[in-house]
C-alpha cells in the first residue's frame, strides 16, 4: 500500500493525458456529461433553484460563464448553481457502493474553466474522466459502512476531490500543485445525513462543485496544504471521518482499471435507492397491462437500509415525493410513466392517488434482500399474484442506459427550456466532444 496515496493519485492525475484513456472509457465520459446536463436541464423545475439562483448572482456581478438552461453568471455563481441544478430534482448519477452523486461536483467548475479559457472537447473529456475517476477512488477509501456509520454524506466530502481533479487537467497543475488542491478540497470537506429529507442534502453537491473550483484555482498559485490529506492519521479524511478507511483502493490498479465505470445513471426523477424497485413495477405493468382499478395491493420489500431512509417517508411537498416509496409505487401504476410532472403538488394531494397510496401499497423491509435489490409483488382484483424481484436498477452498470436513452431523457428534459434545434445540436456536440476545438460552442448550445 502506498503510503502516500494523495501524492501518488495527485501524479497520475497530472500525467494523464487523453491518449491514456481507453476509447470505451471516454465513450462512456460522454455519457456522464450528456446524463449531466440532461438532469441539470430537468433541474430547472426544483423548488428551491430560485433561492440557490439568488445565492449565486451575490457571488459575483459579472457575466462570464454559462448557466445550463439559463444566462450566464459569474464563474463561481455559474459553477454554484450548475451543482444544484443538475442534482435539483434527483434525476442525476450515483455510484452504488458509495450513496455518492459524482456529476454536480466535476461537470460544473470543469465546464465553467473549459468555457472561460476556450478549451478543446478532448481537454473537457479529459478533465471530467480525471473528476469522476478520482471521485470514486476517493469515495471507496472511505470504507462506506464505517463513514457513513458516523453520519457523513458522500457527496459534501468527497465531491471536492472530485472537482479539484477536473480542475487540475484544465490548468495544467504539476504533481505538487495538484496534490495541494487535494488538500485544499479535503479541507472544505463536509455534509452530514442530518439533513436528510431537506434541500441541504442536494446543497452539499453544489457547495462541493465550489469547493473543488476553489481548491483548483488556489492550487494554480502555488498556495501550499497537507501532503496527505487522505491518509495523515492526525485529521486526514480517512481517519477524521471513518476508521482509517480503505486508502490503499485509492491507488490500485491506477490507469489499468477505471472505477468510473461503477457510475449509475438514473433513468427516472426519484430517489436512486428505490429504482430496482421501479425497474420492476414498470416490468410489471408493462408484461400484465396493470392498471389502479385491477390491483388490489402491491407489495414492495427493500433492503433494511433503503426502507429506513425511503420506506415511510411522507409525500407532502416535491422533494419528499421523490423520496418516498409508497408514493412513486402508487404514481408510477397511476400514471404509467415517471417524470417531473409526477412529483407536482396537482398529483401527489390528489385525493384519489393519496387514498390508494395508503391502502393499497405496502413496503417493508426483506431480509433477504441487499442493498439497492428489491421485490415487488402485486396481487390484482382477480387473485393473481404477480412478482418481480431484482437485484439492480435500469441504468446501473449490469444494465446500463444507451447513449439514445440518454438523449430522450435530455429530449424529455429540454421541453419547455431549449428550443428543439438547440437540444439537437447538444447532442451533436457532446456526441464529437473530442472533434470539437472549443467548449463554447457547446456552452452557447445550452444557454436558454
Amino acid at each position: 500500500m502506498s503510503a502516500t496515496p494523495t501524492a501518488e493519485l495527485a501524479g497520475f492525475i497530472a500525467g494523464l493525458r487523453y491518449d491514456d484513456i481507453p476509447s470505451a472509457i471516454r465513450e462512456r465520459v460522454k455519457d456522464y456529461i450528456l446524463d449531466a446536463l440532461a438532469s441539470a436541464i430537468a433541474g430547472r423545475h426544483g423548488d428551491e433553484v430560485r433561492q440557490v439562483h439568488a445565492l449565486a448572482a451575490a457571488l459575483g456581478h459579472c457575466e462570464e460563464s454559462s448557466v445550463i438552461g439559463g444566462g450566464k453568471l459569474s464563474l463561481a455563481g455559474a459553477t454554484m448553481l450548475n451543482g444544484y441544478l443538475v442534482t435539483a430534482v434527483t434525476v442525476c448519477d450515483v455510484h452504488r457502493p458509495t450513496l455518492y452523486h459524482t456529476t454536480p461536483e466535476v461537470v460544473p467548475p470543469a465546464l465553467a474553466i473549459a468555457e472561460r479559457d476556450g478549451a478543446s472537447g478532448k481537454a473537457l473529456l479529459l478533465a471530467v474522466a480525471a473528476g469522476l475517476e478520482t471521485s470514486v477512488r476517493v469515495a471507496l477509501g472511505t470504507n462506506y459502512s464505517a463513514f457513513r456509520g458516523r453520519g457523513w454524506h458522500s457527496p459534501g466530502v468527497v465531491g471536492p476531490f472530485g472537482g479539484a481533479a477536473a480542475l487540475g487537467k484544465l490548468l495544467g497543475l504539476t504533481a505538487e500543485q495538484q496534490r495541494n488542491a487535494f488538500g485544499l478540497a479535503g479541507s472544505q470537506s463536509a455534509g452530514t445525513f442530518a439533513h436528510w429529507g431537506t434541500p441541504t442534502i442536494k446543497f452539499h453537491q453544489c457547495r462541493g462543485a465550489l469547493s473543488g473550483l476553489m481548491a483548483g484555482l488556489l492550487a494554480q498559485q502555488d498556495f501550499r496544504a497537507s501532503a496527505e490529506i487522505l491518509a495523515h492519521p492526525d485529521g486526514g479524511i480517512y481517519s477524521a471521518y471513518s476508521d482509517g478507511g480503505k486508502p490503499e483502493t485509492v491507488v490500485a490498479g491506477l490507469g489499468r482499471e477505471w472505477l468510473l465505470q461503477q457510475i449509475a445513471l438514473r433513468l427516472w426523477p426519484a430517489a436512486s435507492s428505490i429504482q430496482s424497485a421501479m425497474t420492476g413495477l414498470f416490468a410489471l405493468i408493462e408484461k400484465h397491462d396493470l392498471r389502479p382499478d385491477n390491483v388490489a395491493e402491491i407489495r414492495v420489500g427493500l433492503s433494511q437500509g433503503v426502507y429506513d431512509m425511503h420506506g415511510s417517508l411522507p409525500w407532502n411537498d416535491k422533494f419528499k415525493a421523490l423520496l418516498s416509496a409508497p408514493y412513486v409505487t402508487s404514481i408510477i401504476l397511476h400514471d404509467r410513466r415517471c417524470w417531473l410532472d409526477q412529483f407536482e403538488p396537482a398529483r401527489y394531494q390528489d385525493a384519489a392517488v393519496d387514498r390508494f397510496t395508503r391502502s393499497r401499497v405496502k413496503v417493508s423491509a426483506d431480509a433477504s434482500l441487499q442493498g439497492t435489490a428489491a421485490s415487488v409483488e402485486v396481487r390484482t382484483s382477480a387473485g393473481a399474484v404477480l412478482t418481480d424481484r431484482r437485484q439492480c436498477a435500469k441504468g446501473d452498470p449490469d444494465d446500463p442506459l444507451t447513449r439514445a436513452e440518454i438523449q430522450d431523457k435530455l429530449r424529455t428534459a429540454a421541453k419547455g427550456v431549449l428550443a428543439e434545434p438547440k437540444v439537437a445540436r447538444v447532442i451533436a456536440l457532446v456526441d464529437r466532444l473530442d472533434d470539437l476545438g472549443d467548449v463554447r460552442e457547446l456552452t452557447a448550445a445550452l444557454r436558454a
